[in-house]
């Protein structure tokens, strides 16, 4: 519990010869600006080793070599090419409108199920949405679903969505032409390679490609499909959404955001909806703010998730995730709410900088400024490269074991005396886990997690076997735990939060 003294004497021995400032575990940097110490690792632990991100396989290298400009290019052109595609615009006119859009994906999403050996189905899941305030009249949503049937985890998925609708200023006008070149026809470029690369494939959990309908006028589509899934009791174990993920070279530039994706995670507290009418749900969120949980929601891991796959194969998607801790841009929003509101993990990938004189605007050129949403300002190379992060954490969750159930935290050890006869080993500074293993034939082991509490990633690893307990020397006051598992392919699944024992 205490370290031994000779090695307190030669700590304190150190610090006298030396400013304390130099020490390990300091968070002063005399080379760097305050809050920007990368060496900053209070509070020192030998938990555990330093994280190293999973890197890509053989396999999963091959298929992000894949991912091809050129048919990203044709997609987006494809669809800028009909003019608008606007949630009321003409489902019936084969050249233009978002009913010849939905025709087009749906004939393409179908040549991808050709090559997968019967594993992938192609389907329309639509309604007829009543009248709102953004919809003038009865209006049928549909979203095209291509489903990758999981080889042994069937009912276990994560889906893939980017929106085939687009709009003007006036989010009425569904005559005059809406590009929607890179919001967000580059997202539905980005599902549909990922469609077609995988369709050959057989990943362990399923994989769900849609293109949805209704974005700009209310998220009508994405709703829907999250509705759909729940009602079949599907379990959702990420949502990947992306939506204006064409360029990286908008102002303010500055090299870096060429290989750059944002992706936004929501904490504990969004969508507040969950919990207003819900007593044992606002009883939770309180839970949450009271241990210091609200980083570490399921959207923020699986953030953290795809950020490390990204670092474990920069090289061969050339690319970063910026995770930030934001449901969303500020006070904006998109299909991943959809998939937040029925309880899904969900995050959303937006390019570097947004450029708001090529986002739902009025094609036009007024005092020398050209606006509008058109396709000379997309970066399709960009685009690929969002498309292969996408691909290499999508994949790599799908064939990761399934993120462990009711993982918790002992209320018991490391915590102050109930009584003289409390045991030493209760009241240390020890962390003890619990989680349940089942019989996930996925699982080789399980790892623990942890990072100081105000890091942004994962910053030790230690692989504590396939068991379903671990006791630690490491306060919980002081850092962030979670646990994932570990495939015997050697894919490691979402980290979990743990939640006080008794709470889950």
């Amino acid at each position: 519990m205490f370290a031994p003294l000779p090695l307190l004497l030669s700590l304190l021995a150190l610090a006298s010869a030396q400013s304390w400032t130099t020490l390990p575990g300091s968070l002063y940097c005399s080379s760097e600006a305050w809050g920007s110490c990368a060496s900053a690792d209070w509070p020192q632990s030998q938990v555990g080793s330093p994280l190293v991100p999973q890197a890509p396989d053989a396999e999963l290298q091959a298929m992000i070599a894949e991912v091809d400009p050129q048919r990203v290019q044709n997609i987006v052109t494809t669809l800028t090419n009909f003019g608008t595609r606007h949630t009321l615009s003409n489902q019936t006119d084969p050249v233009r409108g978002i009913g010849a859009a939905r025709d087009w994906i749906m004939k393409e999403m179908q040549s991808f199920a050709q090559t997968s050996n019967g594993n992938m189905e192609v389907e329309l899941n639509s309604y007829i949405q009543s009248v709102t305030d953004t919809i003038l009249f009865p209006t049928n949503i549909s979203n095209v679903v291509a489903t990758l049937k999981g080889s042994s985890d069937a009912n276990r998925a994560y889906v893939v969505t980017g929106h085939m609708d687009s709009r003007r200023i006036d989010i009425l006008d569904y005559i005059n032409d809406a590009p929607g070149s890179d919001d967000d026809a580059t997202g539905v470029a980005v599902v549909m390679e990922l469609a077609r690369i995988c369709a050959t494939k057989r990943p362990a959990a399923t994989m769900i490609f849609a293109a949805v309908a209704g974005e700009e006028q209310d998220l009508y589509g994405s709703n829907h499909l999250a509705q759909t899934l729940k009602n079949a009791s599907v379990n959702v174990e990420g949502n990947f959404n992306n939506d204006i993920v064409g360029t990286g070279s908008s102002s303010p530039f500055f090299p870096v955001n060429n290989y750059t994706i944002r992706l936004f995670g929501a904490s504990y507290a969004y969508p507040a909806s969950n919990f207003l009418n819900s007593t044992e749900l606002a009883s939770e969120l309180q839970e949450i703010g009271i241990i210091g949980g609200e980083n570490d929601s399921p959207a923020r891991n699986l953030g953290r998730f795809i950020a490390e796959i990204a670092a474990g194969a920069s090289k061969e998607v050339d690319m970063q995730v910026a995770l930030i801790y934001r449901p969303d841009r500020y006070l904006r929003g998109g299909d991943h709410e959809s998939f937040l509101a029925q309880g899904f993990p969900a995050v959303r990938f937006t390019e570097a900088v947004e450029d708001f004189a090529h986002q739902h605007q009025d094609p036009r050129v007024q005092n020398g400024t050209v606006y509008g949403d058109l396709l000379e300002f997309v970066d399709f190379e960009y685009t690929a490269r969002v498309a292969r992060v996408n691909l290499a954490s999508m994949w790599s969750a799908a064939n990761a074991p399934a993120m462990p159930l009711n993982v918790t935290i002992s209320t018991l050890i490391g915590f102050p005396a109930a009584s003289e006869s409390t045991p030493l080993y209760e009241i240390s500074n020890d962390s003890q886990f619990n989680w349940n293993t089942g019989n996930d034939p996925l699982v080789a082991s399980y790892e623990l997690l942890w990072r100081p509490s105000g890091a942004l990633q994962w910053t030790h690893a230690l692989n504590v076997g396939n068991v379903g307990t671990v006791t630690v020397n490491l306060s919980k006051d002081n850092v962030q735990f979670g646990i994932r598992a570990v495939g015997k392919n050697g894919m490691k699944s979402p980290a979990v939060f743990p939640l006080p024992d008794g709470e889950v």
